[in-house]
């Protein structure tokens, strides 16, 4: 019918074109806001004759990146290795001794004290003492990740089962339900976001701890990450690839908070409120 107008005949974008732009914006900003910076550092290294052993140019950077990758790859797997299984631990840990927490006041009145005194205790300051009693530098550079990773998901976890609606708990005791029943059905699912963001902090605190522990440790040699391969290059004046390493550590911590990001949008989208998309 002619006087029937599409919804996008007043000029105005559908909604689903608008979600479109949006995502679109939301890559092509920060792509060229990237772009310009390092054009701006390319720029200025060539402008004023800066040496490459002060601010390599991006060129450089890149050129370490490539013809330095028989070194800075097995580096990274080490650094990777170590982050991903300091994190997995540090999610099974923390999970476990949340409900243990919440579930039993005597643990939590018991356990409390001791493990705030070790949360606020810098890893700096106990790796000396962990490379001492590890049986190896690998598991000690894995303890000491892990100390670091376990209090986020630790305390947004319990956190989480603490904030349970307590008229659903007391629902739940009503209609006969167990203490299993309830933890599994209401309080667990109630949880998820808060372990959730402590999943996303631990990801990053896990990569930083495993590069700190690392510089700690002072290790080499073939199993060495790239905390080691940073030191190296300072010490040979090799800055390229100083910042290639940099890099690719970098690189790894974006890829690790996206990957949880993402985790978290596909199990919360549908019915958190934290993740539902509302029109505008």
């Amino acid at each position: 019918m002619s006087g029937v107008r599409s919804p996008s005949a007043d000029g105005k974008a559908s909604p689903a074109e608008a979600r479109g732009m949006e995502r679109l914006l939301r890559v092509v900003v920060p792509v060229l806001m990237l772009a310009g910076l390092v054009g701006l550092w390319q720029w200025y290294v060539t402008a004023f004759a800066v040496p490459h052993y002060i601010l390599p140019s991006p060129v450089r950077v890149a050129g370490a990146l490539v013809t330095d990758w028989q070194v800075l790859g097995p580096a990274l797997l080490v650094t990777l290795k170590i982050t991903f299984s300091a994190l997995f631990l540090a999610l099974v840990g923390g999970l476990a001794l949340a409900i243990l927490l919440v579930q039993s006041r005597w643990i939590e009145i018991a356990l409390g004290p001791y493990l705030v005194i070790l949360q606020v205790t810098p890893i700096v300051a106990i790796a000396p003492l962990i490379l001492i009693y590890a049986p190896t530098t690998q598991t000690a550079l894995l303890i000491c990740a892990f100390i670091v990773a376990f209090f986020p998901v630790l305390s947004n976890t319990v956190q989480g089962l603490k904030s349970t609606d307590h008229n659903l708990i007391d629902l739940y005791r009503l209609y006969g339900a167990s203490r299993m029943q309830t933890l599994w059905l209401l309080r667990l699912p109630a949880a998820l976001p808060y372990f959730l963001a402590g999943l996303k902090i631990a990801g990053g605190l896990s990569l930083i701890a495993a590069v700190v522990a690392e510089f700690a440790a002072g290790s080499a040699g073939a199993g060495s990450g790239l905390a080691f391969r940073i030191l190296e290059s300072q010490f040979r004046l090799n800055i390229p690839r100083l910042f290639a390493a940099l890099l690719l550590l970098s690189a790894a911590g974006v890829a690790i908070y996206a990957a949880t990001s993402l985790l978290a949008h596909l199990l919360l989208h549908k019915w958190h409120e934290s993740a539902i998309r509302r029109e505008k």
